[in-house]
């Protein structure tokens, strides 16, 4: 079986210079747990609700929250992404998925065409769905 067949279709997308506070309104609102990022309709990163976490001040949204925990809001998306992409092509198969996943401790997995261009996205959830 093909990545084509069981990824994510719907991918979502950021620039560089979003900030931190429009990635966040995109986690809250929906149920995506990876965005991509793209220049030039290139990938060139990737953002998991989990680097956002980690870059947000834990006060963010709470009572105790002060105009310093508000701030890194205004991070940029740029200083957090992850640079060193780990992608497959819709041809891979789910095997090669696996052993990506295995190899590389990645969450998630781009899906690109043959410009570099994102497709599509490949979670580990994707794979055990299939399995279920």
């Amino acid at each position: 079986m093909k990545v084509s067949e069981i990824m994510s279709k719907n991918v979502v997308t950021v620039s560089l210079d979003d900030t931190l506070r429009e990635v966040k309104k995109i986690f809250d609102s929906t149920r995506f747990h990876h965005l991509l990022v793209v220049e030039d309709d290139e990938l060139i990163g990737v953002i998991s609700d989990r680097d956002l976490l980690k870059s947000i001040s834990p006060n963010v949204g709470t009572l105790a929250e002060s105009a310093d925990d508000e701030a890194t809001l205004n991070k940029r998306v740029h200083q957090i992404m992850t640079r060193k992409l780990i992608t497959l092509t819709d041809e891979a198969t789910i095997s090669d998925a696996v052993a990506l996943f295995n190899s590389s401790h990645v969450s998630c997995i781009p899906i690109v065409d043959d410009k570099k261009e994102a497709v599509g996205v490949l979670s580990w959830r994707d794979i055990l769905k299939t399995l279920s």
